[in-house]
Order: C-alpha cells, then structure tokens, then sequence
C-alpha cells in the first residue's frame, strides 16, 4: 500500500513537471485541503434557487445487526468550492466531464493581494500585478494553476461579510476582489494557464455586470474554481494543485474538492 501511494505521488507530481525520475514519498510532501465544507452554511450566488441539502434515508441497526447509515444530497452546481466548466460562458466550452484530467492537476501559482483588497472589495488583480509576481518569482508555467489569495475566506461562511451584501435573490449589490479583464487576458492568452482559482465567490469581482473574466477563461477552455480556501498556506510558487470536480456529464460546473501538496 506505502509503495502504490509512493508511486501515485510521483505521478501526480511529474504531471505538473515538478519532478525528476525519482519517486516522492508522501513523507516529504504535506497536504493542505482548499475545500470549505459542503454543509446547510455553504454559501451559493443570491440568484441560486436553493442550496445545499442532505436528506437522512437511513441511520441505525439493521436487522442483521450492523450499523448503516446513507443520506441523499440535492445542491446547485454553482456554490461551494466548485469548478466553472468553460461551457459555463462559452457555448463550445468543454462541460465539467470533458476537462481534461491534467489540467486539473498542475503547478500551483498563488499571487497574493491581500494588501489591495483589504482597502478596496472591488479591487481587480491588473497585469501589472502579474509582472510584479513574475519579476520576483520567475515566469508563470504554460498550464498552471493561478491562485488568487484574497483573504476572503476568513469571512466564510458569514454571507454579508463574504459577499459584501445579503439579500436574497439580488446579485447587483455584491462586493469582493477578484481578477480583472487585462490579467485575466496575459494570463489566459498569453501564459497559457490552464485554470484561475479565488478564494471568493467568482473569478469576476462582486460588481460585474459582464463577467467578462468568465468569458476570457470560457472561450480558451480555462476552468475557473471558486471559494476556495487556505490559499494563505501555499508558497508562492512550487505546490501542486489537485482541483477534482464531481465528474457530472454535461454540467456547466460541479463540486470540488480541491488539495495542494507543498514539499516539505
């Protein structure tokens, strides 16, 4: 068993280039959990006709005289810490069973704008500051995973707090930072990254009326993962993202569950 989990890493790893032949022991690799978790708290878009619920079928002893216990589960496929299939924006975009298994897993890259946001929810991430991160970290991987480090998930699950606003079913009066147009593009167009990953509710900051950071990434097959979080406890550069969506035929998205692994 410790020899096959040795060798899943090692693969997991090569796959984002991040490895020479040699295997990894998980040893020397810690994970971190990027997932918030699914729950009657978790948070979905104002405009979501309900979110997410968990029916009990059965919880007990059996006749044969075992424990067994089994639940039903209902929830939109946008909220939570969920991927955006590029079909979610792009009507040829891929849907979240077409997104090629690699893409998904991938060097993490996470560009912190901590200090910009805390004085502005409506802060945007500009090129400038991707050159910014560049010129101290290196050039961004064609196929990375970007990470946009907020700080909003400390504000989870509190919906006023984390989305600026609280009124049901009004989307017009959210407030949170995220990515704008001309980074969204050098890193899409120009970098070639395979995914945009926030940790606050959408790769589109709260006052978009165009979700224009959507269209950009939907019409180059570049999924977007939202409300993520403990972004703050990945390096800059050198984790391994895992970003693996339930694998719904035909969804324009799907729950996530998200790991990074960092070497020790």
């Amino acid at each position: 068993m410790r020899k096959t989990r040795v060798i899943l890493v090692a693969l997991i790893l090569a796959a984002a280039n991040t490895l020479s032949a040699q295997a990894i022991d998980l040893a020397k690799v810690r994970p971190v959990d990027l997932t918030h978790p699914f729950g009657a708290k978790t948070l979905y878009w104002p405009t979501a006709p309900s979110g997410f619920k968990l029916q009990q079928l059965a919880f007990g002893p059996t006749p044969g005289g075992w424990f067994y216990s089994s639940y039903a589960y209902a929830a939109p496929e946008h909220g939570g810490t969920h991927l955006d299939a590029p079909i979610h924006f792009f009507k040829n975009g891929r849907t979240a069973d077409q997104v090629p298994i690699d893409q998904l897993i991938a060097q993490a890259v996470v560009i912190d704008i901590r200090n910009k946001a805390r004085g502005n929810a409506d802060y945007r991430l500009t090129a400038a500051d991707v050159v910014a991160w560049e010129k101290a970290n290196g050039a961004i991987p064609r196929g990375a995973i970007v990470l946009l480090l907020t700080g909003w998930s400390t504000r989870w699950p509190n919906a006023k707090a984390y989305l600026g606003d609280d009124t049901p079913g009004d989307a017009s009066k959210l407030h949170f930072p995220s990515y704008g147009a001309d980074a969204a593009r050098l890193l899409v167009k120009e970098r070639r990254v395979g995914a945009l990953g926030v940790d606050v509710a959408s790769i589109d900051y709260g006052q978009t009326k165009d979700f224009i950071v959507h269209q950009i990434a939907s019409e180059s097959q570049v999924v977007g993962l939202e409300n993520l979080t403990n972004l703050h406890l990945l390096p800059a550069k050198g984790a391994v993202v895992l970003a693996l969506p339930m694998k719904i035929e035909g969804g324009s998205g799907a729950p996530l569950r998200a790991v990074a692994l960092i070497p020790r």
